[in-house]
């Protein structure tokens, strides 16, 4: 089993930016790939980043250019930075974790971001 706990959402402005942390722990080596997905209210949860255990990474085309994901193996910590916020990208954010042999996901408690116009 994996833990993933998230930190970092809150309130910014337009423009503004933020930085999502998500600490892995139990089976990390057993993880095949992280991502961040989003839910904002009243719409379905969406893939917002990836990145895979080799370091390829893809993005929704609503974030690309915007947001970068990236990972410190050191720290099993995957990290989401989102610069040129919008309101739109309010939602609650969600690290997740697909494991490498069975595919099963695990999913961390949900962090909101809230931007203002």
């Amino acid at each position: 089993q994996v833990q993933l706990v998230e930190s970092g959402g809150g309130l910014v402005q337009a423009g503004g930016s933020l930085r999502l942390s998500c600490a892995a722990s139990g089976s990390i080596f057993s993880i095949n790939a992280m991502g961040w997905y989003r839910q904002a209210p009243g719409k379905q949860r969406e893939l917002v980043a990836a990145i895979t255990r080799g370091g390829s990474t893809n993005y929704a085309d609503s974030v690309k250019g915007r947001f970068t994901i990236s990972r410190d193996n050191a720290k099993n910590t995957v990290y989401l930075q989102m610069n040129s916020l919008k309101p739109e990208d309010t939602a609650v954010y969600y690290c997740a974790a697909r494991m490498r042999v069975t595919g099963d996901d695990y999913w961390g408690q949900g962090t909101q971001v809230t931007v203002s116009s």
